[in-house]
């Protein structure tokens, strides 16, 4: 069994809005897959239009891995987009190794 609560994950991603529509991802079904193991989490989605203002991909990108670093028990977060124009620099800004934290 998994260390993270599915609830809390669905609750966190309900909250993540798509910026030009006013509405939570979850409502618009913009995930594709989610899968939890251990303590990580992976999440593919889709945008709405595959040319989607690249601004508001990325922001979606972020909020999502923010939410899903947000829930209780998750230490780590992959985020992957697909279907838009630039998911390939999308992913690697969103997915890029934190910097290390001063001492």
């Amino acid at each position: 069994m998994s260390q993270v609560e599915q609830s809390a994950i669905d609750e966190a991603m309900s909250k993540i809005m798509d910026p030009e529509l006013g509405k939570p991802i979850t409502d618009l079904k913009l995930i594709d897959r989610l899968s939890v193991t251990g303590t990580s989490v992976d999440l593919e989605f889709h945008l709405t239009a595959p040319f989607c203002p690249p601004m508001f991909a990325l922001q979606i990108a972020v909020d999502i891995k923010a939410g899903l670093l947000s829930v209780p028990g998750v230490t780590d977060a992959k985020v992957t987009l697909r279907g838009h124009y630039l998911a390939d620099a999308v992913n690697k800004q969103v997915n890029k190794p934190a910097a290390p934290q001063p001492r």
